[in-house]
Formats: C-alpha cells, sequence, structure tokens
C-alpha cells in the first residue's frame, strides 16, 4: 500500500504540484503565514467558533442542553477519530510526499511519519461537522475553516490531496455514525448541569436575556435624553 500516488501521471500528483508549487512564488513572509496557520491557526480559530456557537446556543430556551452537548461532542468525537487514524495510517504505510516526489517546497521539516491520511484534516473536519450539528451558521464556518486547513497541508508539501479527503471523511464519519451514542450519553449530563447552580454554562435563562435587553435599551434612551437635554440649552441659550 505504500505505493500510493507514486506516479508522476497520477491527478493526485499533479495537484500536489499545482497547489504545492504556489509556495514556490509566494513571499516568503507569506509561506510563513501558511505555515503557521496551517499548523496551529486554523486549529485556534476552531475553537473560537466553537466558543461563539456555545455562547449563542446557550439563549436557546428549550434545546440548549443538547445543542452544547453537541458542542462537547465536537472535540471528543476528534479525538476518537484521531485514534481511528493510528490503524489506518498504519496499514497503508504512505510516506510523505516530499519522500518520493522532487522539486516540493516544503514548509514544515521533520515530518517523518506516514501520510494517510491527514491528521489535522480529521480533525478540523470532525470539530467542523460537529459544531455544524449544533448550530449552521457558526457550523458552516467552522467547515470552511477544515477545507481551509486541507489546502494549507497540500500547500505546505506535507500531504497530498487524497490525504486530506481521506481525512475529511474520516473525521465526518466518526462524527455522524457515534452522534447518537454519544448524544445520549452527554444530553443528561448537560441537562443536570443546567439545573444546577452552574446552569449558565448550559442555558441562560429567557428572563435574563430579556432583562438584559431591557436594561440595554434603558440606558441607551437615558443617554438620548440626557443628550438631548443638553441640545435643549444650547439653544436656549
Amino acid at each position: 500500500m505504500a505505493g500510493l500516488a507514486l506516479d508522476g501521471s497520477n491527478p493526485d500528483v499533479s495537484l500536489l504540484y499545482d497547489i504545492n508549487g504556489l509556495a514556490k512564488d509566494a513571499p516568503h513572509w507569506f509561506d510563513r503565514v501558511m505555515e503557521f496557520v496551517g499548523e496551529y491557526g486554523i486549529i485556534i480559530g476552531l475553537a473560537l467558533v466553537g466558543l461563539a456557537a456555545w455562547w449563542s446556543v446557550r439563549k436557546r430556551p428549550q434545546d440548549a442542553p443538547s445543542a452544547v452537548a453537541g458542542l462537547m461532542w465536537a472535540p471528543l468525537a476528534a479525538g476518537l477519530a484521531l485514534i481511528a487514524n493510528i490503524p489506518i495510517r498504519g496499514f497503508v504505510e504512505r510516506p510523505r510526499p516530499f519522500r518520493d516526489h522532487q522539486g516540493l517546497e516544503v514548509l514544515v521539516a521533520g515530518k517523518t511519519d506516514f501520510s494517510f491520511v491527514s491528521d489535522h484534516a480529521t480533525l478540523t473536519m470532525a470539530v467542523a461537522v460537529g459544531v455544524f450539528m449544533a448550530h449552521r451558521a457558526y457550523g458552516a464556518a467552522a467547515i470552511g475553516l477544515a477545507l481551509l486547513e486541507g489546502f494549507c497541508r497540500v500547500y505546505m508539501g506535507v500531504h497530498y490531496p487524497t490525504d486530506v479527503i481521506g481525512g475529511f471523511a474520516l473525521g465526518t464519519a466518526v462524527t455522524l455514525l457515534l452522534a447518537p451514542l454519544a448524544m445520549m450519553l452527554l444530553t443528561p449530563l448537560t441537562t443536570a448541569i443546567a439545573n444546577s447552580r452552574v446552569g449558565r454554562l448550559i442555558r441562560v435563562e429567557p428572563a435574563a436575556v430579556a432583562r438584559g435587553a431591557d436594561e440595554a435599551c434603558a440606558e441607551l434612551a437615558e443617554s438620548r435624553s440626557v443628550g438631548g437635554d443638553h441640545g435643549n440649552k444650547d439653544l436656549a441659550a
């Protein structure tokens, strides 16, 4: 299985050279940015998207516990997908592309493990699909970040395109197939937390949200009235 994608006429290899070739023509600083984004930046971005989704779903009056359970499942699914990738890598034993192909611009040195499937692609897509299950808008943004992660891994010269596609498929499969069991276990937990002293971690009561909105409107009205009084005084003067 180690001989996958060794033929230079293979579309997988051709696409690898096309995408990685962009790194040769790009400024040095841009390659360094892509290196950081591909290694760490998108993972950080997904964490921020997940936090934003959590902040939003807490305001749902009815399904906040199940939505938060879905967000909790996202990183857990990513971890399980990475574990599932260990035997896959050992079975396929595909070397990194720069070991079998000359002329690649490799932005991250020291990669000695096998290439198929991409851990980064697996992790990011598993998280993105989990977020999408809980919140469609933030989930769409997370999926966009995961797709960008896949592009970055090929751009950096450390993965074939099919490594990335395989990672996307693995992350999606683990997240969706195990979601019913995960939600069955996690939703009672989040429901119990929602009814405890730290319930605001799971759900913000509608009364609290409305009260906050009323206070904001009152402050705005007060500021306008003060501004209006100053304006009348100025006119009177």
